[in-house]
């Protein structure tokens, strides 16, 4: 059984292995100075520009989305495990949840094209309306990864918490979320993961911008966005940039795994 476990696992990071072999291939000769420091310029002849502005970008609009969601996510975890429970409304609540959980992207960025595009609030294409969409898109992992990790914490920690006279709020800010803090920052991690790579919704959202901009009621470049514009170009130096803004977006949330990681093994320790 050993040696089937071991077989099929070294099947499965096949497929991972020739994908981070392919990107270190194609983009790792694109890493330098200039390819972070500029932006994409409409020079047909030349170089084709960098990337500044699609990273900067991609990190605003998701770092907006995360302060939308993970909150959110994590107060709707809390009720579901600590005050819901197996009440109507909580078995209601996750079973949207799990419907949302499985809605396609596109269509989270359909509903806010329609909903705040179409009808101009705020503005026609803008970032913050990009990160709406990745927000709704985030918000069902981080509060489903959040009830199972809140599900996790031995009800004796509760129970000893309550008998001392310490009221439920308290028992759950002091005692409850410390100890899931871990898992709840691997699950809102994979929630920025997926916000991070997702297309769709920005494409009906944020209509993209080449020029550099920290202005989240304006169009904002992405990494997604330039990677989709830049792979369909029929210059080989645009296509590159493509394989070059995709190696990028990897390393930015491998970094950030383990910066996470980091900071949950020195939580274990204190």
């Amino acid at each position: 059984m050993r040696g089937l476990l071991a077989g099929a696992t070294g099947l499965a990071l096949v497929p991972l292995i020739l994908v981070v072999y392919y990107l270190l291939y194609k983009g790792l000769s694109q890493f330098s100075g200039q390819f972070f420091t500029s932006d994409p310029n409409g020079d047909f002849l030349g170089y084709p520009g960098g990337i500044r502005s699609a990273i900067l970008g991609t990190i605003e609009m998701v770092v907006l989305a995360s302060v939308i969601s993970i909150p959110l996510g994590v107060a709707v975890a809390l009720y579901l495990v600590e005050y819901g429970k197996k009440s109507l409304f909580a078995n209601t609540v996750r079973y949207f949840v799990d419907v949302m959980t499985g809605v396609p992207s596109i269509v989270f960025g359909l509903f806010i094209y329609i909903v705040l595009v179409v009808a101009h609030v705020g503005g026609n294409f803008t970032a913050w309306k990009g990160s709406v969409a990745l927000s709704l898109l985030m918000l069902p992992i981080v509060a489903r990864s959040a009830e199972v990790v809140l599900n996790l914490v031995p009800g004796s920690l509760r129970e000893a918490a309550l008998a001392l006279g310490a009221p439920r709020w308290r028992v759950v800010t002091r005692v409850v979320l410390p100890t899931a803090a871990p898992g709840l920052l691997t699950g809102s991690l994979l929630a920025i993961a997926r916000g991070a790579g997702e297309t769709a919704p920005l494409l009906f959202t944020v209509a993209g911008a080449n020029s550099l901009t920290f202005s989240l009621s304006q169009q904002m470049n992405a990494l997604p966005l330039q990677i989709f514009s830049d792979i369909t170009s029929p210059r080989n130096a645009i296509v590159a940039r493509a394989w070059g803004a995709a190696l990028t977006l990897v390393l930015m949330i491998l970094i950030l795994n383990l910066i996470a990681r980091a900071v949950q093994r020195r939580s274990r320790v204190a």
